[in-house]
């Protein structure tokens, strides 16, 4: 289980070290495997600065290169060998300096100071992809001219740096599955060491209302052995579209990709507070109905990574009147799937019989 030191303190308020963190947590019998840095850009772009390009020429022995001098602040000029098409005096770039060490693609380079077709090079003005903040390599990045030379790029592009405890859960404790779950343990333990009581900063349901539009969808419990409560709610107006910067750290630093909003909150749910939940397309729910069940033994399903699967009689379904929709507590189906044409959805949060979606 992985557990977000950022995201910890969003419910407990601690000075204490991730270290520190990290020992009391395997003392409580929450073992601590490992302790890693995240970063959500690989290398935190440390020793990337913004400049200026104050000239730029033709390189005397290279076509398809040019000879630039670029401002990094602090009146230091750096000569710069660039082989980008678009890299133009006047320009704000990025540059990393000597002895930085950038990820593209998952490769590790450092730059050092070069010749380059005769010319000394003391840098590299990075395109987009170089930096890890995207996959264009069209040319170098070109950043709005108000931005001060000497900048770090790190402060510009609000890079953020995480801890991420790897805990080592055993089965008797699925009360900690979860952050709350882990801070709830956290500040029961300072509380005693410290006598002084550590609050949990819960979030706020205040503005969740229910206001009965008109997308009902019946549940029905064919299974109640393998489905113990199954409880839904259809949600109207909806926009796919990408999270915000925040949610996507979150996710990104316990190992998740981020997908969409409405895929990335069903996410942030169940790492936050322990309680899977799964978005279905309500447009694409026949019948308006949900039926939890089984299927007959060699029953055909497509799941969302787009697998076709033979049903055992035994796999608990969640379907519609027609047909299978989800594997229960394991896999969507891709007929239901959340896309970006999604404007009503269906989000279910349910306790299935853990023997029969093991």
């Amino acid at each position: 289980m992985k557990i977000s030191h950022n995201w910890l303190k969003s419910f407990i308020d601690t000075t204490l070290s991730p270290y520190e963190i990290s020992s009391i947590f395997t003392s409580i019998g929450l073992e601590v495997e490992s302790l890693e840095r995240w970063e959500s850009v690989k290398g935190g772009l440390k020793g990337c600065v913004i400049g200026k390009v104050i000239h730029c020429s033709k390189h005397p022995n290279a076509d398809k290169l040019k000879k630039t001098k670029v401002d990094v602040g602090s009146g230091k000029i750096l000569d710069i060998v660039c082989g980008a098409p678009n890299v133009a005096e006047g320009q704000t770039v990025v540059v990393a300096t000597e002895g930085t060490t950038l990820y593209p693609e998952g490769k590790e380079i450092t730059i050092q100071r070069t010749r380059i077709r005769g010319e000394w090079s003391e840098g590299m003005i990075c395109a987009e992809d170089e930096l890890g903040l995207g996959p264009s390599h069209e040319g170098i990045m070109v950043l709005p001219g108000d931005v001060p030379a000497g900048t770090s790029a790190s402060e510009y592009f609000q890079i953020v740096s995480d801890d991420v405890y790897e805990i080592g859960l055993t089965p008797n404790r699925i009360d900690a599955a979860s952050h709350l779950g882990v801070a709830r343990d956290l500040a029961a333990y300072l509380q005693i060491k410290e006598n002084k009581p550590y609050p949990l900063h819960l979030p706020s349901t205040s503005a969740f209302k229910i206001d009965n539009h008109d997308e009902p969808i019946q549940v029905f419990i064919e299974n109640k052995e393998g489905c113990f409560r199954y409880a839904g709610i259809s949600l109207t107006g909806i926009t796919i579209k990408e999270s915000p910067e925040w949610l996507k750290n979150h996710l990104k630093a316990v190992g998740l990709r981020p997908i969409n909003n409405v895929v990335d909150v069903t996410n942030y749910v169940m790492y936050e507070l322990g309680q899977p939940l799964h978005a279905f397309d309500a447009s694409l729910i026949k019948g308006k109905k949900i039926i939890v069940k089984t299927l007959p033994r060699g029953t055909s399903f497509t799941t969302l990574d787009g697998n076709t699967h033979t049903l055992d009689e035994n796999d608990l379904m969640i379907c519609d009147e027609s047909e299978g929709l989800a594997l229960a507590g394991i896999f969507g189906g891709l007929h239901s799937g959340i896309t970006e044409k999604t404007h009503r959805v269906f989000l279910e949060s349910a306790c299935f019989n853990p023997v029969w979606i093991r």
